[in-house]
Parts: C-alpha cells; structure tokens; sequence
C-alpha cells in the first residue's frame, strides 16, 4: 500500500532549521513517497534501520543522516493506504533522553 506522510511540512521545517540535513530530510521523504507496505515489518525493507517500538503504540523510529536524527511516528494501516503521523523530531541525544524517561510511546509534539 501507499503511504501518506502527515505532517511532512513539519519535517521540512524541522530540516530547514538544521540547514546541513536537509538533504537527508528530503532523501527520507522520497523514500516514504515510494514505499509500498502492507504490514509495519515491511517498513524495514525500505528503511533497514528503522525501529519498531512495542508496547502496542503502532508507533515507528527512523534515524535520517547517519543517526544524527530521528523521526518518531505513529501508523495506521488501512485498506488502502498506510497513514504515517510525525509525532516527533529531533537529535539523536534527544532521542536517547526521551528514551531514559520513557516517552518514546506517547510523545505527541506535531
């Protein structure tokens, strides 16, 4: 299935604030806009790195240039598309202190 990007403008700021990323942001969203998945394991197969959590939060970690970013986001999949929701960006160190405090679960900034 195709796969709808909400939020894909707040990636795009996000990246034109860390103006040496945009790039990778850009490259990432290319990927999204091509992908074709039918179940979330599938997400790996286009994004190798990418990180499923658990705890039942549909929710999916993608690192963008190299690890020095990353991207929470929830999924639904539905009939006939995957809606992808950015709930949060931010740096790598970022991600590792929302980690220690657990909220990488339910963490909603966009």
């Amino acid at each position: 299935m195709r796969v709808h990007l909400v939020k894909a403008k707040t990636v795009g700021a996000f990246a034109l604030n860390h103006a040496s990323s945009i790039r990778s942001f850009e490259q990432w969203i290319d990927m999204i806009r091509y992908a074709d998945w039918e179940k979330p394991e599938e997400m790996k197969r286009t994004f190798a790195s990418a990180d499923i959590l658990g705890r039942g939060s549909k929710r999916v970690v993608f690192n963008v240039q190299g690890n020095h970013f990353r991207i929470i986001c929830k999924y639904q999949f539905g009939d006939t598309m995957v809606h992808l929701f950015v709930t949060w960006i931010g740096t790598h160190a970022e991600y590792t202190d929302l980690c220690k405090k657990g909220k990488q679960y339910t963490i909603e900034q966009y």
